[in-house]
């Protein structure tokens, strides 16, 4: 086993943890519909975090690939997935059969809980992107990888989350919740057109 395939045993796991918050909630107010008000606000940032969060699995392997085994990238590794746990377990509202009569409204419910979602979320890609500079200052290969892109998209993220988890006026949250959405789901079609245009990928030979 790599130290990269250590690493990502315990980072993946813990990463896959927040998906699975993020499913398992989801299907918790689908199940309990009828005394749900859906609105669109709470499943639209839902599928940010998704996103998001694929989005580091993705760092994961750019970042941590070469990278030696190391308690301290451990520790590292549990304090980004532990704060995307945080933010994705509180998306959702639990929902009890003990309070059958309750009446549960997710746009209440993203307006109580958006600064502790936006902020975590915002801590967790701080952390990362303070780790990418620090290995941009010190070794060439990854300072190689400084782009435009890269600081637009940052300056994108960055001022969208903080916009949504700090702004006073609502229109101002909704507007920036859609940027950084749209922005990843940009992001997704253009991994997805590189794809394409290479010719996507050979088939498995003796796959049956």
């Amino acid at each position: 086993m790599s130290a990269f395939e250590f690493f990502f045993s315990f980072y993946g796991l813990l990463l896959g943890l927040s998906v699975a918050e993020l499913v398992g909630g989801f299907a918790r107010v689908l199940h309990e519909k009828d005394r749900v008000k859906f609105g669109w606000l709470t499943p639209l940032l839902a599928a940010f975090i998704a996103l998001d969060v694929a989005t580091f699995w993705n760092q994961a392997w750019v970042i941590f690939r070469g990278a030696p085994f190391n308690h301290a990238l451990l520790i590292a590794g549990l304090v980004i997935a532990a704060t995307f746990y945080v933010a994705a377990s509180v998306t959702f509202p639990r929902v009890s059969a003990e309070g059958a009569d309750e009446r549960i409204d997710l746009t209440e419910h993203f307006w109580r809980y958006r600064r502790l979602v936006f902020g975590c979320i915002m801590a967790a890609n701080l952390i990362v992107a303070l780790l990418f500079l620090t290995l941009m200052s010190v070794n060439a290969g990854f300072a190689a990888l400084s782009s435009v892109r890269l600081w637009i998209g940052f300056g994108i993220f960055f001022a969208g989350t903080a916009t949504a988890a700090f702004a006073p006026w609502r229109p101002a949250v909704i507007g920036a919740l859609l940027t950084v959405l749209i922005y990843s789901l940009w992001v997704v079609g253009a991994s997805a057109t590189h794809l394409i245009s290479r010719g996507a990928w050979a088939p498995a030979i003796g796959l049956y």
